[in-house]
């Protein structure tokens, strides 16, 4: 969550209730924990599938952690010892496409394979309107010359050197998360539903677009329009059936939905979602507001997808449309989301009684189980009795070659990624140092986009202000 959203959507900062704990809710769209933040559930449901099920070179790890952060002579990224850092490309520099300057804003982000041995890293740029730095217009690549937001792209060869960087996709607004393909490319997301003649923009917005890393005009500017036009956070792929699972980070009630797509051509490869397909929204019978629910383990069965009615939302918004006498299922927040053991995971931020969710929650993590209809809440998270522990507002997900997880922190003060262990343990794996504010007052920028290479050797993550991406390498292994 950028500083930004967060201003606008979290005026009180005060900690003597659950609803005004804002800055300590947590595990918000990440699913992962926090120092600082207690939970109850199965922490195990967070790990489910792929690399979280067993720790590359073999058994598991009985301390967490890599030792103390070692102060950063240069004052931009402290790391344990043994780890060294490598930036890639910061705010303002020229891109080596010769396309114009680096964008601000670095969000969301993905590595994907390339060939002979090459790594793409595909980078959001979460701006709106009033962003220092947009993202250069190019023919062929531009949706809304207005708009400042998009993707840049960058391919490393093995020693993370970069080849090349340049313009993925431009003129999009608040491309904050999305999610990678089976297919190896990436789906950005509109976190924006403003209109044609609105805000300044000249076509509407709210859509998800696909980025080829490797050929930007091999996928262009072309809106995924059949997938909805609503505030996207992120997306999860069933591998299996090609179903696209999509959150919706709505600010005002009634909330967002949490959706499915159905492609035509569900494992049709690169420009495939361009043929269109079904976009429904889940139906939880008897429960309209997921905030409600605080039993973990709890458990609903015959979940129901509805048809939406207009997913252009050429006159109401998706959440306001008439889904029937039944009604439909809202929440508060729905961020995260990611697909491990043939199950979709998704996660609710947090949820505010005062500003119109059924009940107050610090995160939860909800699992659904395609096969069954079933969806079950795994985790919920609260306050710890010492809000001074680190760990403040994680943001950014991946999973860690050492069987965990790495998660960013956008809160107030310093500035961490924080790994979390298969055990609970929290460590802190890195520390921002470049000071946004003053010598008296100092500020921080938030981490984002955090992310491993394919072969797992190194930690890529951004710094969304000023907006800088780093190549992390080490002894993940230790």
């Amino acid at each position: 969550m950028s500083a930004q959203e967060r201003s606008a959507s979290e005026q009180d900062t005060s900690v003597t209730s659950p609803a005004d704990a804002s800055r300590r809710q947590v595990l918000a769209r990440t699913g992962a924990l926090g120092a600082g933040i207690a939970f109850t559930g199965a922490l195990s449901e967070v790990f489910a599938g792929t690399a979280l099920a067993a720790p590359r070179g073999g058994g598991g790890h009985h301390r967490a952690g890599y030792g103390p952060l070692v102060p950063d002579p240069k004052g931009l990224l402290d790391l344990p010892k043994g780890f060294r850092y490598k930036v890639l490309s910061r705010e303002g520099d020229p891109l080596r496409s010769g396309e114009g300057k680096v964008p601000s804003n670095h969000d969301g982000m993905t590595a994907l394979r390339g060939k002979r041995g090459r790594v793409h890293l595909v980078r959001n740029h979460e701006n709106r309107m009033s962003a220092k730095l947009g993202v250069p217009t190019v023919p062929g690549l531009t949706y809304d010359p207005a708009a400042k937001g998009g993707c840049t792209a960058l391919t490393l060869d093995g020693r993370n050197n970069v080849l090349e960087e340049r313009v993925g996709v431009a003129g999009t607004a608040v491309n904050c998360a999305g999610g990678p393909t089976p297919w190896g490319t990436w789906l950005t997301c509109e976190e924006n539903e403003d209109k044609a003649g609105s805000n300044g923009y000249t076509k509407d917005h709210g859509f998800i677009f696909e980025v080829d890393p490797s050929d930007p005009h091999r996928t262009g500017a072309v809106p995924l329009t059949a997938m909805g036009r609503f505030q996207h956070e992120a997306i999860a792929i069933d591998p299996r059936s090609g179903i696209v699972y999509e959150t919706e980070d709505a600010f005002d009630r009634p909330f967002g939905l949490f959706y499915r797509f159905l492609p035509k051509k569900p494992h049709g490869g690169v420009g495939s979602l361009r043929a269109g397909g079904e976009l429904e929204a889940m139906r939880v019978p008897g429960v309209p507001d997921l905030s409600a629910v605080h039993e973990t383990g709890k458990c609903f069965g015959g979940v129901e997808w509805v048809p939406v009615p207009d997913p252009l939302a050429k006159e109401t918004p998706i959440r306001l449309q008439d889904f029937g006498k039944k009604g439909i299922t809202h929440a508060q927040k729905l961020e995260g989301c990611y697909w491990g053991d043939d199950c979709v995971y998704f996660v609710s931020s947090f949820a505010r009684s005062k500003e119109g969710s059924a009940r107050d929650h610090f995160g939860q993590v909800w699992k659904y189980e395609p096969r069954h209809r079933r969806l079950t809440l795994v985790v919920v998270f609260g306050p710890s009795t010492d809000i001074q522990l680190p760990g403040e507002s994680p943001d950014n997900i991946c999973l860690a070659p050492s069987g965990g997880l790495m998660v960013c922190e956008d809160g107030d003060g310093a500035q961490h990624v924080y790994g979390l262990s298969r055990r609970g343990k929290v460590y802190a794996m890195a520390r921002g140092r470049q000071n946004i504010g003053t010598p008296e007052k100092p500020e921080w920028g938030e981490f984002a986009g955090v992310t491993f290479s394919p072969d797992e050797s190194t930690m890529y993550l951004n710094c969304y202000t000023p907006g800088t991406t780093f190549a992390v390498t080490g002894p993940w292994d230790d």
